[in-house]
């Protein structure tokens, strides 16, 4: 038997280095802090992470992660559209200024918009006479989380948009679906791996930045003090086992984020297209369209060949369709 040849050659040799790597720059300081945290008796571990100032960080930094994710998912999803499915000028600058939060460093992100958002600031003149305070609150921490979180959205989605054809959307269209069921039923089920994805990483990402944070918030106990600027308070109080067992709770909750946008991108991704199929199949079944009738001869010819073969498996919808390309 002939032994098969690798077209990249040494991958016992990469493996290895990529092994050593991830165990000395990921695997060994987690078990070092989960080390650290198991020098506390279990009492004095529940004494660290629930104090009512660790509960309120808990509370301010899970909220405030989770509304900027929702949001993030929200403009994300519409900014990857956009840039996918239109061309316009500019669209490669705007396409690159997404990735300004990756590149710009998060103190100054957050330098920036205490600049904009104090009273006397470019959007703090106008916000605050109406009774909106953006620096030094709540407010301006989910503004702040939202403008480093933004890009883990748009480029988990924008992958998946540039994979998606559309003729999908136009069989959609030709079985009688309007512009609201093919998003909801063609296009939601395709993109909500991606979609989860980014709001896990969005979430995680929120959950421990704070560069930015510190600068907008205030920093004031039980108000707009993060969960991560305790950690750096115990720290400078010489408690190192008290800031490592907050560490372990915001990255249970951090891993818990992401492998639940693990587990559903790997069960609903072969069957987001299954259910993309099914959906339309079933528009098609309800709705009752003769695609005979409604076109010409050339396009009745491609509808037929291109939705019958993407509706494969579905007898209802096929037998309908053969019956009107008879008639």
């Amino acid at each position: 038997m002939a032994k098969s040849h690798r077209v990249l050659p040494g991958f016992e040799i990469s493996l290895g280095y990529t092994l050593t790597v991830l165990t000395l720059l990921l695997v060994l300081p987690l078990i070092a802090c989960l080390f650290k945290a198991a020098t506390l008796t279990p009492a004095e571990f529940l004494g660290a992470v629930w104090t009512k100032r660790a509960v309120a960080t808990y509370m301010l930094s899970f909220g405030a992660s989770a509304i900027a994710a929702l949001i993030n998912v929200l403009i994300g999803l519409l900014l990857a559209w956009v840039l996918v499915r239109y061309d316009f000028y500019g669209r490669r600058f705007l396409d690159a200024l997404i990735d300004l939060p990756f590149a710009l460093p998060t103190a100054v992100a957050g330098l920036v918009y205490s600049a904009l958002l104090v009273e006397k600031g470019w959007y703090g003149q106008f916000l605050v006479p109406l009774g909106i305070k953006g620096a030094y609150s709540r407010l301006g921490i989910v503004i702040v989380l939202v403008f480093v979180g933004l890009p883990f959205v748009v480029r988990t989605v924008q992958p998946v948009l540039e994979s998606l054809e559309g003729e999908a959307e136009e069989a959609a269209a030709m079985l009688g679906a309007n512009r609201w069921q093919t998003m909801w039923r063609v296009l939601f089920p395709a993109l909500q791996p991606s979609l989860m994805t980014g709001f896990a990483l969005s979430f995680a990402r929120g959950l421990g930045e704070y560069g930015s944070v510190i600068f907008i918030s205030g920093n004031m106990p039980f108000k707009t003090e993060i969960a991560p600027f305790l950690i750096v308070a115990r720290l400078e109080q010489f408690a190192y086992a008290e800031a490592t067992a907050i560490a372990i709770v915001l990255m249970g909750m951090s891993l818990a984020s992401l492998a639940t946008a693990l587990v559903v991108t790997m069960v609903g991704s072969p069957q987001s297209a299954l259910r993309c199929v099914r959906s339309v199949a079933s528009m098609g079944a309800s709705c009752r369209v003769n695609v005979a009738m409604a076109c010409s001869s050339n396009l009745r010819h491609w509808i037929a060949r291109g939705v019958t073969r993407m509706m494969a498996g579905h007898p209802k919808v096929r037998a309908s369709m053969m019956q009107s390309t008879i008639r």
